[in-house]
């Protein structure tokens, strides 16, 4: 009996490695759609970022992060338009769907043909369910967020800028501010996702209680280095985010996607810094990334992509993690 116990308890162990080992080799891809303040940007034209292009830094190489987030777009205009339609046809079953529109929703009512603009509570609401009924038809998970912040600390904010930018300045660079809080500028357009989520019982992540609470916590000055106002002269654009921000923001979220879906914690990562040479880390190049390390402090720097020398580590503890698509040359 006692021989019988053990034997299975072996097979049950040895089963359960196989299950880890599995899990841990499986490859998937998780896709996201949204507005800029997700996008991949041209890192030719400066600082700004999307934190979907930095959320590729967060996860082992077992995962590709396809961000088919847009520029301006809307729930509306990014199925119009037949981005959806491509983002439908590449989900695979085990694949994951990141929801977050909001920022452009809002806009284009008295647009002339109108394409982006949505209402809370009705069409908003329908393109949310929609995105969700696709995904679980193809055996995808969704993920559902709301909007991220608008960097505001003014009661009368200026939403009249296109593409979802927030002037704060006037002119001279000078800010409006009167309060010492984040002040909210999407009224129910945050609140329809989360409700959409509860009914259809998807993993949902306030996006924009964490990145409020992110804002307020840096205050009305530290919080400027989140965004592109702080990145150019008489900088204006408290929405879009530089590469700091975009970081910053994605480190958050990607562990709230792993607090709604557990599954993926195994394949989380956070690094001291994250390389690539197309824009998706903290730096462009792996002898940055070692110059920028602490001596007498032990770094860790991700390479997610891109071919670079040898780095001089200058006495430096450097643990240098690279992915297959890496190449280290002398």
């Amino acid at each position: 009996m006692n021989k019988l116990l053990i034997k299975t308890g072996v097979a049950l162990t040895m089963l359960a490695m196989l299950f880890v080992m599995t899990s841990a080799e499986r490859r998937f891809t998780i896709y996201m759609i949204g507005d800029s303040t997700m996008a991949n940007k041209d890192i030719k034209k400066g600082q700004e970022r999307g934190w979907g292009m930095a959320l590729q830094g967060f996860f082992s190489d077992n995962v590709i992060v396809d961000n088919r987030a847009l520029n301006g777009r809307s729930s509306r205009s990014f199925i119009i338009e037949g981005h959806w339609q491509k983002v439908y046809d590449a989900m695979m079953p085990g694949d994951y769907l990141v929801i977050q529109f909001g920022h452009n929703d809002e806009k284009g009512k008295i647009e002339k043909n109108n394409k982006r603009h949505t209402e809370p509570g009705l069409t908003f609401d329908d393109n949310y369910r929609m995105f969700i009924r696709a995904a679980q038809e193809k055996g995808v998970t969704p993920i559902v967020m709301n909007a991220v912040v608008r960097r505001n600390f003014y009661r009368q904010s200026d939403l009249s800028v296109d593409d979802e930018s927030l002037r704060g300045a006037k002119g001279n660079g000078t800010e409006k501010i009167n309060s010492d809080t984040l002040i909210d500028t999407h009224g129910q357009y945050i609140v329809t996702p989360a409700n959409v989520a509860k009914m259809m019982r998807v993993p949902y992540v306030d996006a924009n209680k964490i990145t409020k609470d992110l804002e307020n916590g840096l205050g009305v000055e530290g919080s400027r280095k989140l965004h592109m106002i702080s990145a150019v002269k008489n900088g204006k654009d408290n929405t879009h985010y530089t590469v700091y921000g975009a970081h910053e923001v994605a480190s958050r979220l990607v562990d709230a996607m792993a607090d709604v879906c557990p599954e993926l914690k195994p394949y989380v990562r956070h690094y001291d810094y994250i390389v690539s040479a197309t824009g998706h880390g903290n730096y462009l190049s792996l002898q940055e990334a070692v110059d920028a390390a602490t001596k007498n402090k032990q770094t860790e720097i991700y390479v997610i992509d891109g071919e670079f020398h040898r780095p001089q580590l200058q006495g430096k503890k450097i643990k240098i993690i690279k992915t297959c698509y890496v190449k280290i040359i002398p």
